[in-house]
């Protein structure tokens, strides 16, 4: 299962969440999102746990716990949804009449 982190201190590393969710169960993976630009945390994580009983148990202990001083919120991630961008936000049809200008 695929649990999602926010509201981390950007000092968090991956090791100490994986020791933090490591106490309810078997960790797969950790990933802290980064800035792709100047490699800071985006201050949320993915923790990917092998067992659906524990990762509920993890979510259930670690929502709204403390680590390095700020209260994390726990979830259960969501799938990823598409994102659709259009290049004329304004002018969808080309004729002008949705121009806001």
């Amino acid at each position: 299962m695929n649990i999602y982190v926010s509201n981390l201190s950007f000092n968090v590393r991956e090791e100490d969440l994986r020791s933090c969710f490591a106490a309810c169960g078997e960790v797969n993976s950790v990933v802290i999102i980064t800035d792709k630009e100047t490699g800071r945390s985006k201050g949320f994580a993915f923790v990917e746990m092998t067992n659906e009983n524990e990762a509920q148990k993890a979510i259930q202990q670690l929502d709204q716990s403390s680590i390095d001083g700020r209260q994390i919120k726990v979830s259960e991630a969501r799938p990823k949804t598409e994102r659709s961008f259009d290049k004329k936000p304004f002018n969808r049809n080309n004729s002008g009449e949705n121009r806001r200008w």
